[in-house]
């Protein structure tokens, strides 16, 4: 019987919410084999690493992206998905605003760039595979647990709030119903503050409670479109 052989990587999905549009990070190899092509930030696994940092160390060494919380997603370990060798990947995922990070340029010369989930390049091997998974997740669990901790600034609207879950589930909300369903949950506290520097009627600003939002989150509830 031969012995096994194969190689391990990660592979990060990282969403970020940008202007009401939900947008992946992904990255343009600067040489090798897929030098010029698009893909989601990965790399090998370290001999001296658990995945969980192997996938923290790409978004710092590829992207200049750190502290974020990762989430495993699934094993893609299919005899083909990359061509002259058995690679088998285990793929995160993470949710962080796409403005609150100056993205640089890996020790490969990669060049990272956000670009709307639904609009990507093709990416290599079975990485848009792997983004359609990732995001089947994500409208899984909006539907499910309460998301925006990440995704939205500590101070937002109820329109920002409400286009964060029309851009994940790629459907337009019934504006009354929405806000009907939010504020049943009792999730949103008001600041009693208002926008600021828009030239429209100023519009109210909330925070979530993070005490419900933590009971939430365990508890899981099911929200209807």
């Amino acid at each position: 019987m031969d012995s096994p052989r194969h190689a391990l990587t990660v592979d990060n999905v990282i969403f970020g919410l940008d202007d009401g549009e939900l947008k992946v990070l992904t990255v343009k190899y600067g040489e090798g084999k897929s030098s010029g092509r698009w893909a989601l930030p990965g790399d090998w696994l370290q001999s001296q690493e658990t995945l969980e940092q192997a996938a923290s160390r790409v978004l710092l060494d590829r992207t200049g992206v750190k502290d974020i919380y990762l989430e495993q997603l699934h094993t893609f370990s299919a005899l083909d998905r990359h061509p002259g060798e058995r690679i088998i990947t285990v793929a995160f995922y993470a949710l962080v605003r796409s403005d609150a990070h100056v993205l640089s340029e890996g020790h490969d010369n990669m060049e990272a760039r956000w670009v709307n989930v639904r609009e990507t390049p093709g990416l290599i091997y079975d990485h848009s595979e792997i983004l359609d998974i990732a995001l089947a997740r994500l409208k899984h669990k909006v539907r499910h647990e309460p998301i925006g901790f990440n995704l939205l600034p500590e101070k937002f609207t109820l329109l920002e709030l409400q286009r964060l879950y029309e851009a994940i589930l790629d459907t337009k909300l019934d504006k009354p119903n929405f806000r009907r369903k939010m504020m049943k949950m009792n999730l949103l506290v008001s600041t009693d503050e208002k926008q600021s520097g828009v030239s429209y009627r100023a519009a109210n600003l909330y925070r979530f409670d993070r005490k419900v939002y933590n009971e939430l989150t365990e508890q899981g509830f099911v929200f209807e479109v």
